[in-house]
This record gives structure tokens, sequence and C-alpha cells, in this order.
């Protein structure tokens, strides 16, 4: 069977057919098999015997029979004539009416119609063409949980769970493993599968098939896009440094007027040995932190080292940078990169925001889903960003404005290492307006499970891992 919905259809169909089958089975097997076989051999005797004390002794010898067999066999027994009248004189349950009159189904419920007969029934006929029939009541069945409904039932209940528990188990293995496969690939795991057992061949099996080929299309699309990335950075090196040799060369051979073409193309070529360094950076960053050394690292002392940079830049614009350190925050990671992805954007706050305005860079913790974290927000008082373009400005080359970039001199690249750098380091960075105006780039960072091994150290310390990196 192929089909899951066979699977499903047949699996509670069989729980159902079982849950009655083992009903009806039970219900029988709880009747004195033993006790009925004795009351089916002696029925024949019974009636003979009740007949002769009736007809010797009147209802009161019938009685005294009847009683005898009640305390010895403990079955009640009715005798009825030909024209259904009770021998002695009583008024019979209506089942046993029906028994005497043939119907071997004397319940009326519907359950009750399921089971086995209550009852014995047998005739005779004597000498002298009286018609005599004879009921005898089988002895109950054990009562309460394990009664003639409470077992069968409890018995059903339990074998049609266990038939439902294996239904659902085989279906939501599958489903278990897809998810467990997706979050990895989600958390950047591009070698994440879901594995399908090669005995599965349902609707499950097939998604679990087709999410495993897009997984390895994707795996190898990216692949191959960071080794374009990577390779076409290193190619453009060589022809860089030999492109700055020519110009020295130049320089010396040309005269004064060549003067102020060569300086642009030094300007440029510096442009584009930057925008390499900085594809091969992100080239690095997505392959991972196999080769990122990380350590204990205040923030507090990096975001002040950064912030006496940025202001020193800012001072063309008659703008400052101001710092407010509300938390002592001590995190995992690489001085370096850290360093690169903070900076990147308090520079672009600088850039952008309106002339005479500040800069504010927060630092403070704050609980995220994963526990404790820092969080820098750094604000500006510039125009802001389209709604639409607050998640694209962390992708590669996005810009906003190409005029705009122009200008600055950016290429869509630093806010890129920033988003990277900080995934590396198992955080998050968002971005959005503030209504006052301008723009706020938040960024989070889990907290160090440890930060006694960073006590004493300083600026000088955070510095200096900088420069090592």
């Amino acid at each position: 069977m192929r089909s899951l919905f066979l699977r499903i259809f047949l699996s509670y169909w069989l729980a159902q057919a079982l849950f009655m089958v083992l009903a009806i089975m039970i219900a029988t097997a709880l009747r004195p098999s033993r006790e009925i076989s004795n009351l089916q051999s002696e029925e024949a005797t019974f009636l003979s015997e009740g007949v002769q004390a009736y007809d010797s002794g009147g209802e009161t010898g019938l009685w005294k029979y009847l009683r005898g067999i009640h305390e010895t066999n403990h079955v009640r027994l009715f005798i009825a004539d030909e024209q259904g009248r009770d021998l002695l004189g009583r008024t019979p349950p209506k089942w046993v009416l029906r028994a005497q009159q043939g119907d071997m189904r004397t319940a009326e419920s519907f359950w009750g119609r399921l089971g086995p007969p209550e009852f014995l029934r047998s005739s005779m006929t004597t000498a002298d063409g009286h018609h005599y029939t004879m009921v005898i009541e089988l002895p109950p069945a054990p009562s309460g949980m394990f009664g003639p409904h409470g077992l069968p039932i409890f018995v059903g209940i339990l074998s049609s769970g266990l038939v439902c528990y294996l239904l659902a188990r085989y279906l939501t293995s599958p489903i278990v493993r897809l998810r467990a496969a997706t979050q990895k690939l989600a958390e950047g795991d591009l070698a994440a599968r879901a594995g399908v057992p090669q005995s599965r061949h349902d609707e499950m099996a097939e998604l679990m098939r087709d999410f495993d080929r897009m997984a390895e299309r994707l795996e190898k699309l990216v692949n191959a896009q960071k080794r374009l990335l990577t390779d076409i950075s290193h190619e453009l090196r060589s022809p860089l440094a030999r492109l700055n040799v020519a110009l020295e060369l130049a320089r010396r051979r040309s005269g004064a007027d060549a003067g102020s073409a060569l300086d642009r193309i030094d300007r440029e070529t510096n442009r584009l040995n930057q925008l390499i360094q900085k594809l091969l950076t992100i080239a690095r960053l997505d392959g991972g932190d196999e080769f990122v050394q990380k350590s204990p690292l205040p923030l507090e002392d990096l975001i002040s080292e950064i912030a006496k940079d940025a202001a020193f830049e800012a001072q063309d614009r008659r703008c400052e940078v101001e710092v407010d350190v509300v938390d002592d925050c001590v995190v995992t990671g690489n001085a370096r990169l850290l360093q690169s992805a903070i900076e990147n954007v308090v520079r672009n706050a600088v850039r952008y925001t309106e002339p005479g305005t500040n800069v504010q860079v927060r630092l403070e913790q704050g609980l995220g889903a994963k526990g404790p974290e820092a969080v820098v927000r750094v604000t500006d008082s510039g125009p802001g960003v389209p709604e639409e373009a607050l998640d694209k400005l962390f992708r590669p080359f996005y810009r906003i404005d190409d005029a705009r970039g122009r200008q600055t001199g950016g290429v869509g690249l630093g806010l890129a290492i920033t988003e990277r750098a900080v995934a590396l380091h198992g955080g998050s960075i968002r971005a959005v307006n503030r209504p006052q105006g301008g723009l706020m780039v938040e960024i989070r960072l889990p907290l160090a499970e440890d930060a006694s091994d960073v006590a004493g150290t300083g600026a000088a310390d955070v510095v200096s891992a900088v420069e090592r990196g």
C-alpha cells in the first residue's frame, strides 16, 4: 500500500473491527463454558422431573423442585404449558416469554443482541399429549469493570488505542524528522537531510525525498556562489597589485599634467581594493566560525574606542557621538569581527544623520529567547529608510539610492558584513525607523556564561586584540 490515505482508512477500520470482535469474543468467553455444558446435558432431565413434580405435587411440588435446582446449580427455571402459562402462576420477564416463543435474541439493546444468548431452552411432549417448554436462565457473568460490558469495552479501547498509537507514530515520525532537518537548514546547516527510510513509499516519504533534493540543490547553489565570490576576489587581487606597480611607474615617467589623472586612478584602485577585501570578508564569514577565535570580551571598552574614532570623523558634519552604557556586558566573540560589525553601523549613522545632530550608542542588558543578551542600539537623526527596504539593508550590494551611494562612496557591503559577523556570534540585528525621525539599528549578542575571566580587562587590551585580529 503506497497510499497514505489507504493506510489511515484501513487502520481505523481495523481498529473498529478489532474492537467489535474482541468484545464479542470476551463476552462469550466470560460465560463459564463447563457449567453451561453441564446444564445443556441436564436440561432434558430438569424438564422431565419438573413436569413429574408438577403432576404429582402440583404447584407446591414444582416449587420445591425448582428451589432445589436453584440452590444446587444457581439457575432459575421457567416451565410453561402449551398456552404459554407458567406452571407456578408467575408472570415471567418479557425476555422469558420471547424465549418460550422461539426468539433466540431476547435482548432489547443493540449491544445485547450482539452478545451470546443468556438462556437455554428445551421442550417436551408428554404421553397424554401435553406440550411443555422450559427456559433456563444462565448464571450471570462477573459484574463491575470486568463484567459483561466493562471488560469487552476496556479491551476494545485498549486494542483500538494501540492500533491508533502505532498509526500515529508511523505518521508523525517522518514529520518530526522533517521538522528537525528544516530547523538545521534554517540555522545555516546546508548539509541537513531528512533521511527517508528505503522501506517507505507513501506521500510522506515522497515529501521527505523532495525536501532532501531541495536541500541538496540549495547547498550546491550556495557553495557555488561562495566559491565564485572567493575565486573572483582572489583573481582580482593579482591584476590590482600589477596595476599599483604600473601606477607608480607612470608617476615617475609622466609630467605634472598627468598628476590629477593618476591621482584619480589611485583613488579608484584603492576603492576596488577595499571592495575586494570586503568580498573576501563576506566569503570567510559565510564559511562559518571554524577559523574564528573567540574569547570573553567587554563591549563597553570596545564601543568606547569605536565612538572616539567615529566622533573624530563626525567633526566635519558638526555631529557628536554619545555613548550611554547602562550595564556592563561581556560577550564571547572575536574582537576584530565585533569591532568591524559595530563600527560599520556607527559610521553609517554618522554619515547619514542630519548635520549638527548627535548619534547615540546605547549598551544595556536584555532578555532574549535563549537567555540574557547584550543589546547595542545605534540611533541617528537622518532621513530614515523606507519601510519596504528595512529587511533588505543587510543584503550584499543593496543600496536604497544609487546617487546617495555614489556620493558617500558606499557599495552596500558594510551592513552585510555586520549581519554575518553578528550571526556568527549567535546574535541578531534589525533596523527600525524612529517615530521622531531617523533610524535605529539594534544588535543583540548572547552574554558570556562566565565573565570572571575578563575581570580587569581594559580598553587597551581590547584595542590590542582588535589590532592582533
